[in-house]
Parts: structure tokens; sequence; C-alpha cells
């Protein structure tokens, strides 16, 4: 109950950002007693976690002591490996980017090579001298095999096959990580920008380029004081593309839960955008491949077997073109060979047409967009995709398209946040 209560508290101050929260505001907010929510307060103030704010305005009697996260306290990396390139960035408590690193990839090269990078990167972003990191979040193109945290099957990357991505990242790191689809990443990175649209920009690129031996050296450093105590109650994130074949709770998830003190769970990476503050949604990426992350019921939608959101190989054209799934006529394989000849209004319609049978079929308020072909032509895509949404939604209102507002690599390290603030 400690944890659980510490949490409640600290999710509110998040989302009170710089101005803070009485001690008054938090009890009626918690349910918690006046007492209970003094010797949380106290606790958290303690660990460095929560610091006074300033005093409210007087109402007649004593002003009340405001009280604010202290964003800076830990940090967090999300790792985004990419088919041909990767992004890493380090954030801290509000779920701001304060250093970020990228660099070229080649996944076909096999898994050794892509541990190498995710070291480099995380040493590349981590400050041996700064705040202790919570763990890393990978967000990774490929699914996860059914006994959790290895990667496998992963079409066109058969060197892959049961590669324990997740062991021999904490291994080299010292950091507990947490494996996810990239597009499960992408829904946590929406789910998590209206709490970081509370504070001010903390400056992003900040300690970026620090040394690859003194980062890494630092990572292990934190590790091992992340296990002890309120830090470790929080996990790391990583994301793939595929479906990973393990739930929420099992797999390398319960592993890294028990090993962190977190709720930590496995699945894909457009998952993670799928939040932005609306009832339900669905977050749309577009990059190398296509994917989707599915916001119902009040959180990730990952379905039995962690496979829903396969959004890129919904039929549209029966006897059209062979996808690289095997199936003819898919989503994914129009649009990207409308990308690939320059044809990107005809790209938006076909992912239009894809969107409004999910839309139909789900009845969400919001659909947002993201990847790198989004990122190309922004516009052009919210505007294409709109149009089509427009023309078959039953209401006209909804739903709303959007751009996703934060990148996969955010959403692997808000994945690692989460479970300090007592979120799935």
């Amino acid at each position: 109950m400690r944890g659980h209560n510490d949490a409640l508290v600290l999710d509110l101050l998040r989302a009170a950002g710089p101005a803070g929260l009485g001690r008054a505001e938090l009890a009626a907010r918690t349910g918690l007693t006046p007492q209970a929510v003094s010797k949380i307060t106290a606790r958290l103030g303690a660990d460095g976690l929560v610091a006074e704010a300033g005093r409210a305005a007087s109402t007649g009697g004593k002003p009340r002591t405001l009280l604010r996260l202290v964003p800076e306290a830990r940090h967090a990396v999300g790792v985004h490996l990419d088919r041909d390139e990767f992004r890493a960035v380090r954030v801290d408590l509000a779920g701001r980017v304060v250093a970020e690193s990228s660099g070229p990839l080649d996944f076909g090269d096999g898994p050794e090579a892509a541990v190498e990078a995710v070291v480099r990167a995380v040493a590349r972003v981590g400050i041996p001298s700064g705040p202790p990191l919570l763990g890393v979040g990978v967000a990774a193109p490929g699914p996860l095999d059914h006994r959790g945290g290895v990667m496998g099957r992963v079409t066109g990357f058969p060197s892959w096959k049961d590669f324990p991505l997740r062991g021999v990242l904490e291994g080299r790191l010292g950091l507990p990580v947490l494996l996810d689809k990239d597009t499960n990443a992408g829904a946590a990175a929406a789910a998590g920008a209206w709490l970081r649209a509370a504070w001010p920009d903390a400056g992003a690129g900040a300690g970026a380029g620090a040394g690859a031996g003194a980062g890494a050296g630092a990572g292990a450093d934190a590790g091992a004081r992340a296990r002890a105590g309120l830090q470790a109650r929080a996990g790391a994130g990583a994301g793939v593309q595929a479906p990973p074949g393990v739930g929420a709770g099992t797999g390398a998830g319960a592993q890294v839960a028990a090993g962190a003190g977190s709720g930590a769970d496995v699945g894909p990476d457009a998952d993670v955008y799928a939040g932005g503050g609306a009832r339900t949604c669905v977050y749309l990426h577009i990059g190398t491949g296509l994917g989707a992350g599915l916001w119902l019921g009040g959180g990730v939608y990952r379905g039995a077997r962690s496979a829903a959101g396969e959004f890129g190989h919904q039929v549209l054209l029966l006897d059209g073109p062979r996808c690289r799934c095997g199936a003819r006529g898919c989503v994914e394989v129009l649009c990207l060979e409308a990308v690939a000849r320059g044809d990107l209004p005809e790209a938006a319609r076909i992912v239009g047409e894809a969107a409004a049978n999910l839309v139909a079929l789900l009845d969400v308020d919001r659909v947002l967009l993201g990847g790198r072909v989004v990122a190309a032509a922004p516009d052009l895509f919210v505007a294409g995709v709109g149009s089509v949404l427009a023309a078959r939604a039953l209401d006209p209102a909804r739903p709303v398209v959007a751009l996703a507002g934060a990148g996969v690599a955010e959403g692997a390290a808000e994945m690692v946040l989460t479970p300090l603030f007592g979120r799935e």
C-alpha cells in the first residue's frame, strides 16, 4: 500500500506541473487522510522526489505550502531501434527530453550489432554524475518469442531468431530493461504528452555525446542504485514492430517486474502512442512498416496474444501486390509502394481508407499519426487521412485527426516512468 499511495501522490504532482498542489488538495484527490499525505510527502521529500513550490495565496488563514515533483531527481532512457537507424533519448520524471543521440543501424547485421548500438546510445545520453537512471526502454522492429524477452522470427532477419535481447542488454547495461514493440512505444508517448505539456521545456540535447566508456560505467552504477528503495519501482521499456506474443505480467514483463519491483509488461510499439488524453484513440505509425496502437477502455489494448494493432496487414485490394506478410493487397504494401513512387497524397488516402475501417469497427474519438513518412509531410497526411474519415464517419465531429507529437524513443522512456506513477 505504501508504494501504491506514493504513486498516487507522485502522479498528481506530475500532472500539476511546477505550480504544484497543497497537501489538502492531495488528500482530497487521493482519498487519503491529511496525516497519511503528510507522511508520504515527507518520505518522498527525503528521497528527493518532492520539494516545496512556494505558498498559495492566503484566503484568510495561513497560506498553504505547495509541493511539486522534482523532475531532475531521476531519469530514464528510451531507445528506438528501427530497420536502418536508431534514436535514443534521456528524459526526466516529467517526460521531458534532456539529451538525445541518433545514428545509422542495419537491423540485418544481427542482434550483436544492435546490442552494441544500444550500449553506445545509452552511454552517449547518460551523464556519469547525473541523476540515477530508472531503466532503459527499447523499441525495435520484430516480434518477441512466446518465452518473453526473446526476439524471434522477424521477417527478413533470420539472425534474430531466439536471441535473448532483453537479458543480454541487462547484463551489459547493469539496468532493468523493458522490451516492447515500437508501435506500443509510440502509443505510450502520446499517452504521456498531456503530462509533459504541464512542464516547461527542459532543453533537449543537454548532456548528449558523453563519452561511451564513462557513460556505460555510470549506467552500471546507476543500475545498482536503481534497485534500491523507490527507484526500483520503475522498469525499462523497449519496442518492436511485430506482435511479441507476450502479454502483460508474463515472460519478460514478469521478470522485469520481479527484478525492478514494477508492473512492466511487453507489447507492440504503436500501442505506446495511443493515449493522447482521448477516451478512445488509435495511433497509426507509418515508417518502414505500418502498425497501430489501440487505446481502449483506459489503457493500451494488446489482445490475448499481444498481436492487436497489426493495422498494416488488413487487405484493401484483393489479388493486389504481395505483402511481406504473405498476403496480397495489404495496406502496408499499397501505402509504401505509393511512398516509393513519390505519391504521398495517394499514400495518405490509402491510410485514410484503412483508418476509416478501424474507426467504423472501434468507434474511437481520435486518430493520431506518427512515423518518419508522416514526419516528411505532416500537414498532407493529417489533411489526407482527415478528409477520408470525414467522408466516411457517421459523426462529422469524430474522430479528430492529429499528429502524435512525440517519437517512439520518448514512448519507450515513458514506459520506464509509468510504474513509478502507478500507471500501466
